[in-house]
């Protein structure tokens, strides 16, 4: 989807937050039948951060956007809306953004979780941006926020060597110069949803007894399956934003891919011909932070100075769904 209409949107401030606990590959070798060579190999996973007891989603959160609004020079006070990307709330009811509301102390503003995993992110910042270009809003704050290891089941080698916590936002802000939302270009392919499943907590597996003897409270996924279906998607959605933009791949200055797997970040690499040096990649350190990916790398990129303003950047996400997404943006 081209953008169009009176306004256009820009990103004004970015922000991330990691806990500090480290889960090392030889901490998992203590855990489960693995070990580091065996990890780097199929994922490029090093480590990964690990949110301590009574720390919840809301709570990275707040910080990834107590960092964002700063970087733009805001408030909570001037924020129109906020949008946070999870699959993994604090509760249920009522929704993280809620939570997040609260703690940042700001207006009775619009506020709501968008769950549409890995891809949550590009999801919530494109619809900010239909805000934002309405003209309905000036300031919304999207935040990628996930404690995923309370999914995982750590005696599951193929799944929990992959995920970590972490938080990412950013504050999409009317633009007044050259920076802006290109395009962006989102899918879903439910056919495929049963590839990455965390079957319990809902109305159609409620929690009881059976369900955490079965184990259906953990994330589960079929590793190969999800591995062909993210190099495909990623590829063509990427396709899709240049072709939207009349634009090869040669000006794009930076590719932010979805952190799940070195692998993955490498083969759609190549499937461009885009030098890794242009690509932004975090995974080895955080591991995979679900909706949390890009807004971390992006952030990580634009305080270091290897992002800057002017240039192009090209996010592409994929996850459980199967959902899929890019954004184009002149940031």
């Amino acid at each position: 989807m081209a953008t169009t209409g009176p306004y256009r949107t820009k990103i004004s401030g970015t922000g991330s937050y990691l806990p500090e606990k480290i889960l090392t590959n030889a901490d998992l070798e203590k855990m489960v039948d693995t070990n580091d060579a065996w990890i780097v190999e199929r994922t490029g996973i090093r480590e990964r951060r690990i949110a301590p007891e009574g720390e919840a989603t809301s709570d990275l959160a707040l910080v990834a956007a107590q960092r964002a609004l700063a970087a733009a020079g805001l408030t909570a006070q001037d924020l129109d809306a906020i949008i946070v990307a999870t699959v993994s709330p604090d509760q249920p009811t009522p929704s993280t953004a809620c939570v997040l509301q609260r703690k940042l102390g700001a207006r009775t503003i619009m506020g709501f979780d968008l769950a549409a995993a890995c891809s949550g992110f590009v999801y919530g910042l494109s619809v900010a941006d239909q805000f934002i270009r309405s003209g309905m809003y000036k300031h919304v704050l999207v935040v990628g926020a996930e404690v995923l290891h309370r999914y995982v089941n750590y005696k599951e080698r193929e799944t929990c060597i992959l995920f970590g916590d972490g938080a990412g936002a950013v504050i999409a802000s009317r633009s007044d110069d050259d920076s802006a939302i290109l395009s962006s270009h989102l899918h879903t392919d439910g056919g495929l949803g049963d590839l990455f499943i965390l079957a319990a907590g809902g109305s159609a597996m409620p929690f009881s007894e059976k369900v955490l003897e079965g184990g259906h409270h953990y994330l589960r996924m079929k590793g190969r399956e999800i591995f062909k279906n993210a190099v495909r998607t990623m590829s063509h959605c990427s396709q899709e934003a240049l072709d939207a933009n009349g634009m090869t791949i040669d000006q794009v200055d930076w590719l932010i891919p979805h952190q799940a797997n070195l692998r993955i970040i490498d083969a759609v690499g190549s499937h461009f011909g885009i030098p890794p040096e242009k690509v932004i990649v975090n995974v080895q350190n955080y591991g995979n932070t679900s909706a949390a990916t890009v807004p971390i790398a992006l952030d990580e990129a634009v305080r270091d100075g290897r992002i800057k303003r002017g240039q192009n950047v090209l996010l592409t996400v994929f996850g459980a769904g199967l959902t899929s997404g890019s954004m184009m943006m002149r940031y």
